[in-house]
């Protein structure tokens, strides 16, 4: 006989507000008397909700990197601001490829 566990995602974005470590929930969850399947899904439930908003804010910092060095390339091949022209060959590019590589952080960690 297999039943299905109901998982309450208003706790779960609680848990996740209040940076609760997975043996937190884990202990909070069999102190509530449930099961072990019951706790294995709540907290394969938790990483999965927790891992994409990490990954969600990967891709904005990613596009908010490319961005940057898109805006960069096109305002010094145009020397718009020939005076600002080192700034932005070189301080807008590497501003823009660390913020595309803190993304690929949040997204592949």
């Amino acid at each position: 006989m297999s039943y299905t566990v109901s998982i309450n995602a208003t706790t779960i974005r609680e848990w996740i507000g209040s940076n609760l470590s997975p043996q937190a929930i884990e202990e909070e969850l069999q102190s509530k008397g449930l099961d072990a399947a019951a706790i294995s899904e709540h907290l394969k439930e938790y990483k999965r909700l927790r891992n994409a908003k990490r990954q969600f804010t990967g891709f904005v910092l990613m596009a908010i990197g490319a961005f940057l060095g898109f805006l960069s390339c096109v305002l010094t091949v145009s020397e718009a601001f020939p005076e600002w022209y080192n700034f932005l060959l070189y301080g807008l590019t590497i501003i823009g490829v660390s913020i595309v590589f803190m993304g690929l952080y949040f997204v592949f960690e």
